[in-house]
């Protein structure tokens, strides 16, 4: 895939990890050579950064599926809806990144929610997708667009956004290739701020900066002071943080007060990507965003690895998969395969494929396709299983 490395679409596709310590003098070398000369850097503008035809992908599109009345939040992640048992126990959101859109499926494969683009010129790119902690909220990231966003699931509304799209920055107001974002239980938004190698914690009501670990153009892994490109910053159930840093493949946890419980080097993983802990909290899941990709189940106390995926080649194997996580209720793996185009359920015995949306090396906007799906959270909030019914 050189043609993403061309395009400098994604820090995620830099497979040399030693590339990733001069980044800020290749980006602007990449930039320069793609487009005019770009805006002087300032608090108020950022730097502009050129719009290629790849980061725009398909532009504004939908599925054209009739979608049908949203059913009211009666579950939360602590109590879920009813499970629709194997292969697939809940609906997905899925961050369809080059359609620009959001897109919910159920485990029958029906289209039940959908959210295209508003304006490509705000809202394109979404790359990352996690439901607020009362189910009515969806935070986005868009690396390439350079923003966050808050979406108002029920009304398919995009109600704010941080970062100025098209521009790069680490002033107020501005950020370079957010990854990951969640909305916390406080109703404060997070996200993995990568090449400013920072995480910052924002007040939407106010847009200040309340939290930032990591100093931009100091990436090394000394947490919480200094991070070494950080891609994922996930909420746990008691509110500590899990931190994922591409560089050797750091994850700790720390609290909000900025203290590290603990740090370790996730075991047979080039590249990690927003990693998650299992459902019952005590140990940590991985993708490894390569070719071939991975998925790592593995202790953070003894970094003793449980449960591994990895296929070589062949229909099975993942190629640079972002984001992987236990499914509750039947413990099998969700996994989002990117550059295959497809989001799949590996069962956790047989470690085989059960279920699957999208085709491998298929792009596409209608029922069954996807373009680069990059994220997904799993809707425990609604029963559609019921609600399909009548």
């Amino acid at each position: 895939m050189s043609h993403h490395i061309a395009q400098g679409d994604k820090v995620r596709f830099l497979n040399c990890r030693s590339r990733l310590t001069s980044l800020a003098l290749v980006l602007p070398i990449w930039a320069a050579m793609a487009a005019p000369p770009v805006v002087k850097p300032s608090l108020a503008t950022g730097i502009e950064v050129p719009v290629t035809a790849e980061m725009t992908g398909a532009g504004i599109v939908s599925s054209g599926t009739v979608l049908p009345p949203i059913p009211p939040v009666t579950g939360s992640r602590t109590k879920p809806v009813q499970s629709w048992g194997k292969p697939l126990p809940y609906p997905i959101v899925i961050a369809d990144r080059r359609n620009n859109r959001l897109i919910e499926i159920a485990p029958d494969k029906s289209i039940v929610w959908e959210f295209p683009s508003p304006s490509l010129k705000v809202y394109r790119g979404n790359e990352d997708v996690n439901f607020s902690a009362d189910g009515k909220q969806l935070a986005v990231s868009e690396e390439d667009n350079f923003d966050v966003h808050l979406v108002d699931y029920e009304k398919r509304e995009l109600t704010w956004t941080y970062g100025l799209p098209d521009h790069r920055g680490n002033g107020p107001g501005l950020l370079n290739y957010p990854d990951d974002a969640h909305l916390l239980a406080d109703g404060k938004f997070i996200t993995a701020d990568i090449r400013n190698c920072r995480i910052v914690i924002i007040d939407p009501k106010t847009n200040n900066v309340e939290t930032q670990w990591g100093t931009p153009g100091k990436c090394k892994h000394k947490p919480p002071h200094e991070l070494a490109h950080p891609n994922g910053a996930t909420p746990m159930a008691n509110g500590d943080l899990l931190v994922t840093e591409i560089t050797d493949a750091w994850i700790s946890r720390i609290t909000r007060e900025g203290k590290v419980l603990w740090s370790v080097k996730a075991p047979n993983v080039h590249y990690p990507s927003d990693a998650f802990p299992t459902v019952d909290g005590k140990q940590i899941i991985v993708a490894d965003f390569w070719k071939p990709g991975r998925v790592v189940i593995f202790d953070p106390m003894t970094r003793k690895v449980t449960w591994e995926y990895f296929v070589k080649d062949g229909d099975k194997a993942l190629d640079h998969s972002s984001i992987a996580r236990e499914l509750p209720d039947t413990g099998d793996i969700l996994v989002v395969d990117d550059l295959n185009d497809r989001v799949m359920v590996i069962d956790r015995k047989t470690k085989e494929v059960i279920w699957q949306y999208g085709e491998k090396g298929k792009k596409g906007h209608t029922p069954g396709l996807l373009n680069y799906p990059d994220g997904f959270d799993i809707d425990v909030f609604r029963d559609w299983k019921n609600a399909r019914r009548k």
